[in-house]
């Protein structure tokens, strides 16, 4: 019996080892999918993995709960799961059912989905900033004056230049492939980020610089942002994924806006548009590599503050529209 679980399992911890170690109690055979650097780079940023795909593969391999490592180079293990057609299909108790990638699919073929507990207190973010030692103070961390504000406004988008500057050009191509075969864009933000969504929508829609023919771009909602707020505080996480399942159809794109990367209502709209066989660009902050690990593509803004992440948004989305315009021009 076939068990299959995957990760980028960049610096080995306690938590995977035990992860591992259950996943195999499922089973007679574990395959590990972990992605290849590329990948990493493109859920976690810049700087990602530590170890690279041959040296992650062989820690792994080591291990007597693995017995066989598969390297991907898409953000989701989507391809290789139904490759595999696993048995059991194993994520950590941090990914809700409707959140796992292949699950569908894994059950259709008769196979089972469980998620296992995690270890408290590991993690591979905790495990580098822990060996980095304290941080020194920085304008990203101080609020008051208008001056502080703008440094660190200024800081998030030199940063976004350094370490999110591929992530863009990749989107821009995934969003160009849409238009130019004539499909829709869907743009879904939540809670504060549904300003962002109908900025965004009228930015491609619009005529800012440049006069261009109407794109097929929709935000889902009319007043997104009180919609939104609503489901948030009673608990409605599929306000999004079931206008995706009425609008969207085959080829389209969904473009999700989280500034935490952890939304319900935008997890289940991804979702949702994976099914309809729509390809989805993620925009997020620092900690958003759920949301990442879940699309085509993703833009990571390097902050954890709400409002230096909405800016950097919009700013990128302008930028999205002139790559967008140049690549019409000289197609």
């Amino acid at each position: 019996m076939i068990v299959f679980t995957n990760g980028c399992f960049d610096v080995l911890h306690p938590g995977h080892i035990e992860l591992l170690k259950q996943a195999k109690a499922h089973g007679t055979r574990l395959i590990v999918g972990i992605n290849s650097d590329a990948s990493v780079r493109r859920i976690k940023g810049n700087g990602r993995p530590l170890f690279d795909q041959d040296e992650r593969s062989g820690m792994l391999i080591a291990l007597e709960s693995v017995d066989e490592v598969r390297i991907f180079d898409e953000s989701t293990p989507e391809s290789l799961i139904r490759e595999i057609v696993p048995d059991v299909l194993v994520k950590g108790g941090d990914w809700k059912d409707g959140e796992i990638i292949g699950a569908d699919f894994v059950r259709e073929n008769g196979g089972r989905v469980v998620t296992i507990p995690l270890v408290q207190g590991f993690s591979t973010t905790a495990i580098i900033n822990r060996l980095k030692g304290p941080e020194k103070k920085t304008s990203n961390q101080t609020e008051g004056s208008v001056e502080n504000s703008l440094k660190q406004h200024l800081e998030v988008i030199e940063l976004v230049f350094e370490q999110s500057r591929d992530r863009i050009y990749e989107s821009a191509d995934i969003l160009r492939r849409a238009f130019e075969d004539g499909k829709k864009l869907l743009i879904c933000g939540n809670g504060g980020s549904a300003a962002d969504a109908q900025h965004i929508a009228a930015e491609f829609t619009g005529r800012y610089e440049k006069e261009r023919e109407a794109l097929p771009a929709l935000a889902l909602t009319t007043d997104t942002s009180a919609l939104t707020a609503l489901s948030n505080d009673y608990g409605f996480e599929k306000v999004f994924a079931r206008q995706i399942e009425a609008l969207a159809a085959p080829g389209d794109c969904l473009l999700a806006i989280s500034t935490s990367g952890t939304s319900g209502n935008i997890i289940a709209a991804v979702m949702a548009a994976r099914r309809v066989g729509c390809s989805v660009v993620g925009m997020t902050g620092s900690n958003g590599k759920k949301l990442a690990s879940l699309c085509d593509a993703c833009i990571i803004v390097p902050s954890e503050r709400t409002a230096r992440i909405q800016e950097a948004h919009i700013t990128i989305a302008h930028i999205l529209c002139e790559l967008i315009d140049e690549g019409f021009t000289t197609a």
